[in-house]
């Protein structure tokens, strides 16, 4: 594991942490594959029966590395990335998230496969995937609209509208609201509840919920065609020049 990706598994829960505080824990495919390889094993291994997935510090995820995105084709092929997103489908065990600060991006659509969300008063999620001159990905683009309606999911990825805490509640996209302190421990309660269950009745329970995984991944698939198009496009290159140089890009 790269040191970037903390895991550990303690009363058969995993806890895998973002850990690249000084970018923001922004995700590189180095990250990714460390991800993937993580909930790769977790499918199999008897001592992990729930996943939890946190940031270091007061930071979820400020999403994906676009540069290290661009070095890397994006999400052409079997790369980390979708290997990773993969793994979030394929995974009958229960997906837990405590989500302590920021929450950017993937930051988001991975909370639309997790079972339970909780979520730090001071934080805010966004998927300014239009902004960046580029789509959703993460099958969010059939998740969130189903979860929030579409004209609140147009908000987030059209407008780009931040949501804070209690609008996310409001929504239904997290359980419970709580103090940056408490969000990390009142999820692993959860997680250590989720873990002491009937595994098959539960996993099944989840897989019953969770509908048609086919579905999911033709989305995802999809989804990928137009990201890596897109990451390659003038209109990507002018919004990260933008972004850099702290200026409106200009689409003209």
């Amino acid at each position: 594991m790269t040191d970037l990706i903390q895991t550990s598994i303690e009363n058969k829960v995993l806890t895998i942490t973002f850990n690249r505080i000084e970018k923001k824990n922004a995700l590189t495919h180095a990250m990714y594959t460390a991800m993937a390889d993580a909930m790769e094993d977790a499918r199999s291994n008897d001592e992990v029966r729930a996943v939890l997935f946190t940031g270091a510090e007061d930071v979820f995820t400020a999403g994906n590395d676009l540069i290290d995105f661009q070095q890397s084709g994006g999400l052409d092929g079997a790369r980390p990335v979708v290997r990773f997103l993969s793994e979030l489908v394929e995974i009958d065990k229960p997906l837990v998230a405590a989500v302590n600060g920021l929450a950017v991006g993937i930051g988001l659509t991975m909370l639309l496969h997790c079972d339970l969300v909780y979520m730090a008063d001071h934080a805010t999620l966004s998927a300014p995937f239009v902004d960046l001159a580029l789509v959703p990905e993460n099958a969010s683009s059939l998740l969130l609209p189903n979860a929030v309606g579409h004209v609140r999911a147009a908000e987030i990825f059209m407008l780009g509208k931040k949501v804070n805490a209690e609008e996310a509640y409001a929504m239904g996209l997290v359980n419970q609201v709580t103090s940056l302190d408490d969000v990390l421990s009142v999820a692993r309660k959860s997680a250590e509840t989720l873990a002491r269950k009937a595994p098959i009745s539960l996993q099944t329970t989840k897989s019953l919920m969770r509908g048609d995984k086919q579905t999911l991944k033709d989305r995802i698939e999809l989804e990928g065609g137009h990201f890596s198009t897109q990451l390659k496009s003038a209109e990507v290159m002018e919004a990260i020049a933008a972004f850099f140089e702290k200026r409106p890009p200009n689409f003209g």
